[in-house]
Formats: C-alpha cells, structure tokens, sequence
C-alpha cells in the first residue's frame, strides 16, 4: 500500500474516531442512576461518592470525589473536626453563602445583616481561612477554593438540603433508604426522607 493510500486510511478513522466522541451518551435514567452506577461499580465493601457541578459567579465548577467504606471507617474522624467546627457557626455559613454567590470583599460582606463589628467579621474570616473554607485574594478579596466548593455544597446538602430546598417551595433531591440487605428500607421509599429507627 503506498503512502497516500495509508494516509487516506488514517483519515478515515481518525473522523469515525471523532464522530464516535461527539455522539451523545446514554443519559442517565431514573431517580437513582447514580446509587444504581454505584451498586454496580463500587468496591466490595461499599463507597462513598460525591460529586457537583455548580455554576457560580465566580466561574463553573465541577468536583468528584469518591472512598472505600473501609478507608472511611478506619480514618481518624477528629482529624477533619475543626474543618467542621468552622462550619458550625450561622455567621461564617452566611459568609461562605455570600462568597459564593459574589460578595467576596470585606466592605460587601460587613453589608451581612447578621454581621456585628468589623471585628466580629474578621473573627469569623480567620477562622474560615484557617480551616481552609476561604482564601484571601488580590486586593483584600475572599474566595471559596475550587477544591472545596462542592464538597461545601455537598456537607450543606447532607446536613439540610431538604430544608434548604423546602424553604424555596421545592421538593429537594432524590434520596433512597437501604436496608442492610440493599433493599428499600421498609416505609422509607424514594422521596420520602431519613428512616429513623
């Protein structure tokens, strides 16, 4: 076969090639595509997965993280417990909230109606940089670091989403109760919120 004859060759596959890239996926079916995946996929002993995508006004965001149930359990949990701890205050959710929807200077932030003194929001600033929550930018700016954008949305989500969304008149996510067999919890199908025991 002589070059052009191989060149053409190569031209042809490299466009199938292409096209078979740019044809859509199969979308996602069903409420629980994503636990579904993951029953599927996931390693013996289970795994935890979470991911986002989020469109802010500091840009587009996109995080996925995933762990083995047994790494999960055997970590040293007080190790992420000031992580937390900076969370567990009203003020410094607001500020974050406030951040991530574009009010990353300090004057815009003292504008809060919760916010104090400026040294109460300086207080509550420190703390959310110490634990990582914030960072400090060119002239005085805060920001939420890209890394810890969804996993932020993520902890909200886990901690109140249902809440939060209920607030605003809409049903929240899809949840799915297990029992420890991988079926349905009894009285806690799709839609229906935490079993409590």
């Amino acid at each position: 076969m002589d070059l052009e004859a191989r060149i053409q060759r190569l031209e042809t596959r490299l466009a199938a090639l292409e096209q078979a890239s740019r044809a859509p996926s199969k979308p996602p079916e069903g409420d629980f595509w994503a636990l579904e995946h993951l029953r599927q996929a996931a390693r013996p002993e289970g795994e935890v997965v979470f991911a986002g995508y989020a469109e802010l006004a500091s840009g587009s965001w996109g995080w996925q993280w995933g762990l083995p149930v047994g790494e999960l359990l055997s970590a040293p949990w007080a190790e992420v417990a000031e992580s937390l701890a900076a969370l567990g205050h009203p003020l410094r959710l607001e500020i974050l909230r406030a951040v991530l929807n574009g009010q990353s200077n300090t004057q815009d932030l003292q504008h809060l109606a919760e916010i104090g003194t400026t040294g109460q929001l300086y207080h509550h600033l420190k703390e959310l940089q110490g634990a990582g929550w914030l960072k400090v930018g060119k002239r005085g700016t805060y920001a939420v670091p890209p890394e810890r954008i969804i996993p932020l949305l993520v902890i909200l989500s886990a901690a109140g989403g249902e809440t939060l969304a209920m607030r605003k008149g809409k049903k929240g996510g899809s949840d799915e109760i297990l029992d420890g067999h991988g079926n349905p919890a009894a009285g806690a199908g799709p839609g229906s919120g935490p079993a409590h025991p």
